[in-house]
């Protein structure tokens, strides 16, 4: 067997307590004038008051873009655009969660390149590097710090589109877990859920051979010895902390830990990509309009077991950093307990069980196989093949929750 391995990451990664305070510093090296892309609640915080003042201290010139809405509105983000352009930024900041950075993402590549963001819709369209782009994530659960995706909602489509390029990755990520001590319970488990949720995708997904040429055609290019690394890690961090954090949103050991997971997991997923359980989301978030965390979590034990026959080792392995006892267990029992305890750990922080209590309706099940098999990208990456009975049944058993897929 032939090694292979990928990663695509920003150029520096900083990772712990107070790390913010460090911000200054790294835009200063990056120029004078910066973008900054968050959200109205975040710019009533004491710390992005705190931000702003030591950017202002390290001479660093601001621009504050405070209107970012949850899954990016296509148009938006030409608002956003329009204001940036004659302030002339060296550099994006993204300060908040997973919204905010991809904003900061696409501003960063229409003030760089011009156009409409249609124009870059799908994988490798964005033609060369764009902005640099500091991600300061204030959640721990979609790993867009990390990532070469951005994601937003365009009016004349259905379903969420999504832009994927290196040239997305940030320059820095700077993530501090003090930053996500305000988020709600409800904010935690949803997106502590959706970074489980990479991470398991991740560390299940296909494994695509060591062709030379395959990165270069493909962001998402499947599991590899780089992408299990970061993805066991993540699963560890949060199979240990996730649910402590959502009961105990004051617990510091528990906050880092989830936002180390949701880091490790986007480095696993930037490279690896997701499945099964991101594809059936698209349309079920389409129709219900529910958090994109919760319809992968929601999705992502009935996946497991549709894919058991394909990964059982791999399942087995990530119930073990999950830290299920070993015991005298065989492969096939671990396995089994992992897909358990992914169930239960996701209803013990409230993650809906079925797609039904999500709100999808009953007579869109078909409609919806229909649009999760059409998503190439991710389908491809599933490691057990689907044909359209396959994947109904799959959203029905979901549905219904029947965990006998």
């Amino acid at each position: 067997m032939t090694l292979f391995a990928a990663a695509r990451l920003p150029r520096e990664i900083l990772f712990g307590k107070g790390q913010r305070h460090a911000l200054p510093a790294i835009a200063a090296r990056y120029g004078r004038r910066a973008f900054i892309c968050t959200d109205e609640r975040l710019t009533k915080t004491s710390e992005f008051i705190e931000i702003l003042n030591g950017l202002k201290a390290a001479q660093v010139e601001t621009l504050v873009y405070d209107r970012t809405l949850p899954d990016v509105p296509r148009e938006s983000v030409g608002a956003c655009v329009a204001e940036a352009q004659s302030f002339k930024p060296d550099m994006v900041i993204g300060i908040g969660g997973g919204s905010c950075l991809d904003m900061a993402k696409c501003a960063g590549l229409l003030l760089t390149h011009g156009g409409r963001l249609q124009d870059y819709y799908g994988e490798f369209k964005v033609p060369g590097p764009t902005l640099p782009l500091i991600a300061v994530p204030t959640t721990a659960g979609t790993g867009s710090e990390v990532t070469p995706v951005a994601v937003i909602s365009d009016p004349e489509r259905t379903l969420k589109v999504g832009i994927s390029s290196p040239h997305l990755i940030a320059a820095v990520a700077l993530c501090d877990p003090d930053l996500t001590a305000t988020c709600p319970p409800s904010l935690t488990a949803i997106a502590g859920a959706d970074a489980l949720t990479h991470a398991i995708e991740a560390f299940t997904a296909a494994k695509r051979g060591a062709d030379a040429d395959l990165p270069q055609r493909h962001v998402f290019v499947g599991k590899s010895a780089l992408t299990d690394h970061f993805a066991l890690l993540a699963i560890r961090h949060l199979g240990r902390s996730l649910e402590t954090a959502y009961r105990d949103g004051s617990n510091e050991q528990a906050r880092a830990d989830v936002m180390m997971g949701a880091l490790a997991a986007g480095c696993a997923f930037g490279t690896a990509g997701t499945a099964a359980a991101h594809a059936v989301q698209y349309p079920v978030g389409a129709l219900t309009h529910t958090p994109h965390g919760a319809g992968v979590a929601t999705m992502l034990p009935y996946v497991m077991r549709y894919n058991l026959p394909s990964a059982t080792p791999e399942i087995a392995e990530i119930g073990i950093a999950l830290g299920l006892p070993q015991q005298d267990r065989s492969t096939d029992q671990l396995a089994d307990a992992t897909i358990r305890e992914v169930a239960r750990l996701f209803n013990a922080i409230g993650i809906t069980r079925t797609l039904a209590d999500l709100g999808l309706p009953e007579d869109r099940i078909d409609w919806t196989a229909e649009q999760a098999l059409g998503i190439d990208r991710l389908i491809k990456n599933n490691p057990r093949q689907f044909d359209l009975p396959a994947m109904q049944r799959l959203v029905r058993a979901a549905y219904g929750g029947d965990t006998s897929v």
